[in-house]
Order: structure tokens, then sequence, then C-alpha cells
């Protein structure tokens, strides 16, 4: 299998693909996957054996995800793998957002006397802040990050509400039970002191930190947005701070409207930033890769469900086709038509499309296979021969 790589993948993530004999090379033209961190690939022509394209963090904002699934490419992310990263960064933030911790450190690196120690004493009065126990912090959002976040920061002695109305058994099963469950965005809104954004990006989550949501939090509020830059309302913001309704704006996607006020924090996309964190993303990518390519088994899938069925029958057709009515019949009758009978299968759909496992001892023929390819609906359908 051939693996093209796109920006630099940590060497653990290329170590995993080389102990299972796959190769790969940024210059490959005929490839079966795309490892990709942040290149956008809208635009780009993919090779036609192109199977999945897996991306080494959690956005997958540069991938057309749409057109991959008409195509019948499966779309892999690596949710969690950089979640420690961004929680470090976000409980960071919070500090600097209460103590003016960096506007001290640059007052200080001013100061141009014998005694740096006396003028300090008489001047540190001016970058006195606040603590963060007792205070009470909003979480929106709570995967991978915002589960995290919630639980540090109640362990840092803060009083967290969480809000999540999609929130995962995982996500619930490792979620303190000091935290309290939010009922409503707007109870986070009205009630917390500190206002943390992790929710992905979407049509719905557009500027969910817009004017009337600042307008109901309380004043002098601190806000924070390591998720996506386009969760919040930059002109809503701008105004909160002028009023004074904003305390702090800290976030890892600043823009030169923001950067003028004082009382805005801009990271250079930081997040997820660390030695650890990418090789986490690069190793999960690739293993993502592998077990697709492999088994046939999806993990992780943006735009297809999830299936992992351990392979007990020599052959397995693994078929994505639309999710439409008589698609397994049309299947299971194909092959039943040429005396291929199934020993083990499973289904499952998301949104629109439907991705299928059908196991069987007998001999597929390729013309079998070219079969099912061209029945109504089904975009593609694969064959794995187990090895002996």
């Amino acid at each position: 299998m051939k693996v093209k790589t796109l920006n630099k993948i940590a060497e653990a993530g290329l170590l995993e693909l080389e102990n299972v004999q796959f190769e790969h090379d940024p210059d490959f033209d005929d490839y079966d996957a795309i490892l990709v961190r942040s290149a956008k690939l809208h635009d780009m022509t993919f090779s036609k054996n192109l199977k999945c394209i897996a991306r080494a963090g959690a956005g997958v904002n540069n991938i057309p995800i749409e057109r991959c699934s008409e195509n019948g490419i499966v779309v892999f992310n690596t949710p969690g793998a950089n979640a420690n990263a961004v929680k470090e960064l976000v409980i960071a933030a919070f500090l600097l957002s209460s103590r003016k911790i960096y506007q001290g450190i640059e007052w200080v690196k001013t100061l141009d006397v014998a005694d740096i120690s006396k003028e300090v004493e008489a001047g540190k009065s001016r970058f006195a802040g606040q603590e963060i126990a007792g205070k009470k912090l909003g979480v929106i959002g709570l995967g991978a990050i915002g589960v995290q976040v919630a639980n540090v920061a109640a362990a840092m002695d803060m009083e967290v509400y969480g809000y999540d109305p999609f929130i995962s058994v995982k996500a619930a099963w490792t979620l303190k039970a000091r935290i309290h469950r939010a009922q409503s965005l707007k109870e986070i809104l009205e009630t917390c002191d500190y206002i943390s954004v992790h929710v992905p990006f979407n049509e719905k989550t557009a500027n969910i930190i817009n004017k009337v949501a600042i307008d109901s939090m309380k004043q002098g509020v601190r806000l924070f947005n390591f998720a996506r830059g386009e969760l919040v309302d930059t002109q809503a913001v701008k105004q909160a701070i002028e009023d004074g309704k904003i305390a702090c704006y800290v976030t890892d996607f600043p823009t030169k409207e923001l950067l003028q006020y004082d009382e805005v924090i801009g990271l250079p996309h930081l997040g997820a930033s660390t030695k650890e964190s990418e090789e986490n993303c690069a190793v999960m990518a690739s293993k993502e890769i592998i077990e697709y390519l492999t088994y046939g088994n999806i993990v992780n899938s943006v735009n297809l469900p999830d299936m992992k069925l351990p392979q007990e029958a020599k052959y397995r057709i693994c078929v994505i086709n639309k999710n439409i009515p008589n698609m397994v019949s049309s299947m299971t009758t194909a092959l039943a038509n040429v005396g291929v009978n199934i020993e083990n299968m499973a289904n499952k759909a998301k949104n629109n499309y439907a991705f299928t496992i059908l196991e069987t001892n007998d001999e597929v023929s390729e013309e079998l296979m070219e079969r099912l390819r061209n029945r109504d609906g089904i975009i593609q359908a694969r064959l794995i021969i187990a090895n002996d």
C-alpha cells in the first residue's frame, strides 16, 4: 500500500506505516491513502486508487468531505490525540488572563536601573490580579478536550459547569462527579466568570459566541477560544471589550482587529504544538489507515460509520453505499446468485452513507466484485483476502 504524506509527519507515525511494510512518500502520484496535517486538499486532484484520508488532528476543514463521500473515500481524524496539549494551554490561559503575567514580564524587561528589586516592589501593584480558585468556569463542549479542561479546572478548585447536549457515553464516564451539568447554554453564559469554548466548527456553531450570547454574560467575564476562530464573533468581542463586559479574551486564533486591545491575548495557534501531540496524532492517523486498508475496519471516521469486525473468513467484501432502502438485500442477493454463502456480516449507516462488511469462505471472483460495483447505490466495493 502507498501512502502520500502531506506536511511534515512525525517520525513515530511514519514508523507505524513502515512496520507493516506500507510505503510513504510526499511525491507519490498513485497512492491508496493520504496522511495530512494542515495542507488544503479542496483543489487537489486525487489518485483514482485513493481509498482513505487521515488527518493528523481533529479539524477536517481542509478536506473536501462531501466529495470524498461521493467517491467512496473514507476520511479519518484523530480525536483526543492532542487533547492534553490543548488542555495544558487552556489552563495556562486561565492564569494569563487572571494574573497579568505576561504584562508583568514585559514591564520588567523595560527596567533599566541598578536596583531592579526596589523598582519591582514599587510598581508591581499595577499587575495585581485575581485567583481562579472558587471562580465559576463554564465549559461549552464536552468532547476529549472539554472534559480534560473541566476535570483539571475542578482539581484547581474552580466551580465547573459543563454544557454539551450531545455528550458521548465515553466523555460522560470520564467527567468528574463534581462537574455541574448545565441544562442550557444560557445557564453557562449567565452563571460563569470564565467561559471556555470547545465545540467543533460547523454551520450550527458558527459565531456561537455572538452579541446576544455576550450580552447574557456576567460583567467582567473572561473568555477563551482554543477550538476555532469562527466560533466567536470578532465584532461582538470588540464591542464587549470597549464596554467593559469582557475583562480578557484569550484566543489561539488572533486577528489584527482584536490585537489592538490590551484585554486580548493572542497566541499563534499553539494548541497542538507539542512534540508529544504531533506524535500522538501521527501514530493514531497511521493506525487508522493501516486498519482500514488491511482489514476494512473504520475507526474515527467523520463521513462513514465506525465499524470494527474481526476477520473470521478468508474473503472480506467491504462496501460503501448510499444510505437508501434495499441496499443490503441487493448485496446479499448478488452473492447468493453465484453461490457465495455469507459467513458473517455487519452494516451501519451515517447520514447519507453506509458501510457494509460481508465475509465468506467461498471464492470471490473479480466478476462478482464488478457486479457489485455496478449496482445502483453502491459507491465502492473492495475485496480483502486474509493472509494464510
